[in-house]
């Protein structure tokens, strides 16, 4: 491994113990509920023992002991940074940072001992640092943090050691993970790569549950290869844009996934048959259409990773929410304090279907130009990033957006939000090329004229429409809707087609 020099550890922590019975007397006198604070102590003695001149096999004892105690100890942090709004409150970036880096040094410390063994005692430590790593990630992208290169530099570490002396199928028993069995070590890095690969910052987090869930029964059906398959049907994804530069010689770098492919169509194929997802072992968070979409998803992510633009630089005004978006499209507010002026969008809508254009639209000194609140972010590379600021309003996505680009209005969904090292906000920047309809919805029943309206957007390309509404909107499928100040009056939605925080896009016909 001389090609991936390993961080060196905090040589001015003292071990609190050197021998198995002396760390379990010091374990059993931890503060076991107070999780952020173990947190912190078992990392430290982790840091300790990795730069502690002990014995190797003496030194992965007190390891095995430190990551046991932990395992519980991460389970009960996780719902304090698990995709929540972004940034993150300090006492849950606290959280996410120390199990992070707790999963990380207990990794690297197990790596830094497999030199000094036998070549038949290394499969342990390379399986708890394979391990350790996928977990390190799996914390980043539970809280939409962005992922260092260095953790997948250091999973093709354990690749390349656990290759060269042929132990990547070597089963070993995990007490601390009974629900993986006899796990292999191409099994952990095959499930890390896989979720690298699916681009996990882009799913909601309980997509991101289910997808994992998958991932991590199907880890063992993999293959690492140093080529890729003649075989035209070959199903096998190059690994190297994930290490970040030229991979050394030797390290294979192809993942064969024709079997997992296979799994995905035949899970997709039992759920259109009306199996559950919870008989197929998917779960109970998703609908089994929910669960369609995601594994369709997984299947196209999996081989073809999105892509970034490039060459997008300058800055977009965002404005969040449907609300916004429909002030955007219509120079008026939804649901406005007070009565609708004269250029309300309705009666706009009216005068346009009457005499094929809106007069009073003539007249610049009825518009009033409506404040809202948005937000500036900068283009680089084809992401948007917000400079890391406190005072500003935390996020979550994928969610709606709206811009004005030369004064035409865009609707569009921020995706993949993360942040930075820095702090900073990034993520992706969807725009719907659909023609954009702004209105919404028509309740059943008496007119109310004190209830909020509820904002609808109508997309139509080539004679097929969907509909984008609130997460809240009450729709069922297969159940008209009336809409207003839109072109369409009446629609039936059949099938979701995305979901966010804070919309549902849904497929439709003219009802």
């Amino acid at each position: 491994m001389h090609w991936l020099p390993l961080p060196e550890p905090s040589r001015k922590i003292e071990a609190a113990f050197h021998d198995p019975a002396s760390a379990r007397d010091w374990l059993a006198r931890q503060p076991q509920t107070l999780a952020l604070y173990m947190l912190g102590a078992l990392h430290s003695q982790i840091e300790a023992i990795d730069a502690a001149a002990l014995p190797p096999a003496t030194a992965i004892q007190l390891l095995g002991l430190l990551r046991s105690a932990a395992v519980p100890v991460q389970a009960s942090v996780e719902a304090r940074f698990f995709r929540k709004p972004l940034p993150l409150p300090e006492e849950d970036q606290r959280c996410c940072e120390l199990a992070q880096q707790l999963w990380t040094s207990l990794g690297i410390a197990y790596l830094r001992r497999v030199p000094h063994l036998l070549p038949v005692d290394r499969s342990l430590p390379l399986n708890r640092a394979a391990c350790a790593f996928r977990m390190a990630e799996y914390c980043h992208f539970q809280a939409s943090r962005q992922c260092p290169v260095l953790l997948d530099q250091l999973l093709f570490a354990v690749l390349a050691e656990a290759s060269r002396y042929e132990l990547l199928r070597q089963p070993i028993s995990d007490p601390d993970f009974p629900h993986l069995g006899e796990a292999n070590i191409a099994g952990h890095l095959a499930w890390a790569f896989m979720l690298r690969l699916i681009d996990p910052y882009r799913l909601t987090a309980t997509e991101l549950i289910v997808a994992n869930r998958a991932l991590s029964r199907w880890r063992e059906l993999t293959g690492f290869q140093s080529e890729p398959d003649e075989d035209k049907k070959s199903r096998a994804v190059d690994l190297q844009p994930l290490f970040g530069e030229d991979l050394p010689e030797g390290v294979p770098r192809w993942l064969n996934l024709r079997t997992v492919d296979r799994k995905i169509q035949q899970r997709v194929a039992s759920l259109k048959a009306g199996e559950s997802p919870e008989a197929l072992k998917l779960g109970r968070e998703l609908s089994a259409s929910a669960c369609i979409r995601l594994l369709g998803e997984l299947e196209n992510s999996l081989h073809s990773p999105p892509q970034r633009p490039d060459g997008e630089t300058g800055q977009v005004e965002l404005f969040f929410g449907g609300d916004n978006a429909f002030a955007i499209f219509n120079g008026e507010l939804l649901n406005p304090l007070g009565k609708l002026d004269t250029s309300s969008a309705s009666l706009a809508h009216d005068r346009v279907a009457m005499f094929g254009f809106d007069q009073a639209a003539l007249v610049s000194t009825t518009v009033k130009k409506i404040k809202l609140p948005c937000e500036t972010w900068s283009l680089d590379k084809g992401m948007a990033v917000r400079p890391a600021d406190l005072d500003n309003v935390r996020r979550m996505s994928p969610c709606l957006i709206a811009t004005r680009q030369e004064q035409t209005p865009r609707l569009g969904v921020l995706f993949g939000l993360q942040t930075t090292a820095d702090g900073a906000l990034t993520g992706g920047l969807h725009w719907y090329e659909e023609e954009v309809e702004a209105g919404w919805l028509k309740r059943p029943g008496p007119p109310n004229p004190n209830a909020p309206r509820v904002a609808a957007f109508l997309l139509e390309h080539d004679a097929a429409l969907s509909l984008i509404l609130p997460v809240n909107a009450g729709v069922r499928l297969e159940t008209g809707l009336a809409l207003e100040g839109t072109s369409v009056a009446h629609v039936l939605p059949y099938e979701v087609l995305e979901r966010g925080v804070d919309y549902v896009r849904y497929a439709c016909r003219c009802g």
